[in-house]
């Protein structure tokens, strides 16, 4: 992690606010400090904030703005990060049934880590998982903090086609796809609820920041639940954070 964040041109009316070169907590609490900072300082000819793992991408209106005279504006915010305080993350319980017809890959993923079916499961549901960016597709959750006993390669060859709400596994890393898209990851299960719809006061569910914890559901209750969220009669229920707490507890 960089004492100070570096800032780098990214093209006539971008650039990027780069804190380190790892995915940490510590990295992600920097970014969401400064993001934070910029929305409050409200700057003039700020078009768009983009948080990554470890940057933030900064779209600008050059009309508005001088690059070396917004980079001193930005270092100066930066050096008032300290003094914030981010509101208390939320997390977000997320239904999912697990292997089947809904998550295709859960035996490769239990072969290749010499697991059965249920220890995958109370693995992959026994963490609060960090919401560290969205992206790729509208709502795609990058979740980090998955146990390394099932991480799983990618797919050699990823599928032309991934259903919405589908739940998966890349590496160490685990996610949900929000809509129909291509994809590569193993996919171990699926939940019903919507995290992205665009006819919502607030298309995508998640935040950045937040955290996501998974529960086991029966393909009953899927159907259940997928009835209500397509009626825009599901609420996904959360709760504070809680440092040290453990999934299932």
């Amino acid at each position: 992690m960089y004492k100070k964040a570096l800032y780098l041109p990214a093209g006539d009316k971008s650039l990027v606010i780069e804190f380190g070169n790892t995915i940490s907590k510590e990295i992600n609490l920097k970014i969401r400090n400064m993001i934070l900072a910029l929305e409050r300082a409200n700057l003039p000819g700020i078009l768009e904030l983009v948080p990554t793992y470890r940057s933030i991408l900064l779209i600008y209106d050059p009309l508005v703005w001088i690059y070396p005279s917004l980079i001193s504006s930005l270092k100066k915010i930066e050096t008032e990060l300290t003094s914030l305080e981010l509101p208390k993350p939320r997390v977000n319980l997320i239904p999912v049934v697990y292997g089947g017809e809904y998550g295709p890959d859960l035996p490769f993923v239990c072969e290749h880590n010499g697991l059965t079916q249920e220890e995958v499961i109370k693995i992959h549901t026994g963490t609060d998982y960090l919401i560290y960016m969205l992206g790729f597709t509208p709502g795609f959750t990058y979740l980090g903090g998955m146990d390394e006993r099932i991480a799983t390669p990618r797919l050699k060859t990823p599928r032309v086609k991934i259903p919405a709400g589908s739940v998966g596994i890349a590496g160490s890393q685990t996610g949900i796809y929000p809509i129909d898209s291509p994809g590569g990851w193993q996919l171990i299960g699926r939940t019903p609820v919507k995290l992205f719809d665009p006819y919502r006061e607030k298309p995508v569910l998640l935040s950045a920041g937040d955290y996501v914890r998974f529960y086991e559901i029966t393909p009953q209750e899927y159907e259940e639940i997928a009835k209500k969220a397509e009626a825009g009669n599901y609420q996904v229920e959360t709760r504070e954070y809680s440092v040290g707490e453990v999934a299932g507890e």
